[in-house]
């Protein structure tokens, strides 16, 4: 998806914050959806692929704070910028403890707002694009069998086929066998390669 595509969310209940950002957002040729809470934020928001949430720290009921705690417990991975009339040092730590991305005082400037939002899209693109790489990873991990995945292991840890063996209890001729079927599950023809894919998803 092109950066273009985007969607912004943007959580205020100030009608004329809502309009302000909204028409904002559109002079970076973003898409734009706003809400007057957190819950209606969580009663309609669907995954439009890629944006981010600009979220307004002091909301009525469910505050940006619980709103942010909230989405890491529905898996919503929307990068968030933190928006706070009240901020300080404290409140900043904490929203950036609980997962926001970037914190911004009221009164902003627009063009820093901007750049935010363009950043706070950028990284929900590479954090995408990583992870269908390591959900593609995972999924042939789990079609390897228990004893593939026990080569694997010590295929990547850098161990020879004749210690594998050793350890395993199994010929070398079975170690063969095994790393040959590991290799072609795996779609790589390089043991650097295995090495890369299983460093993906120990990431994880």
């Amino acid at each position: 998806m092109n950066n273009k595509d985007a969607t912004i969310h943007i959580v205020d209940d100030d009608p004329s914050m809502l309009a302000y950002l909204s028409s904002l957002v559109q002079t970076i040729n973003y898409k734009s959806k706003t809400y007057r809470s957190a819950s209606d934020f969580l009663d309609t928001y669907t995954d439009d692929g890629l944006g981010c949430l600009v979220l307004d720290m002091r909301l009525p009921g469910i505050n940006g704070l619980e709103l942010q705690q909230q989405l890491a417990g529905n898996n919503i991975d929307l990068p968030v910028i933190m928006m706070s009339g009240f901020g300080d040092v404290s409140t900043a730590v904490k929203a950036m403890k609980a997962g926001v991305l970037d914190f911004l005082e009221k009164p902003f400037k627009a063009q820093d707002l901007l750049v935010l939002i363009q950043k706070a899209v950028s990284k929900h693109e590479i954090d995408r694009t990583k992870n269908k790489s390591q959900n593609k990873t995972l999924k042939r991990i789990n079609s390897l069998t228990r004893r593939e995945k026990e080569v694997m292991g010590l295929v990547v840890s850098g161990m020879i086929n004749k210690d594998i063996a050793k350890q395993l209890e199994i010929s070398i001729k079975t170690v063969e066998v095994h790393r040959a079927n590991v290799m072609v599950k795996m779609a790589v023809t390089s043991v650097t390669d295995l090495v890369r894919m299983s460093l993906e998803v120990n990431d994880l």
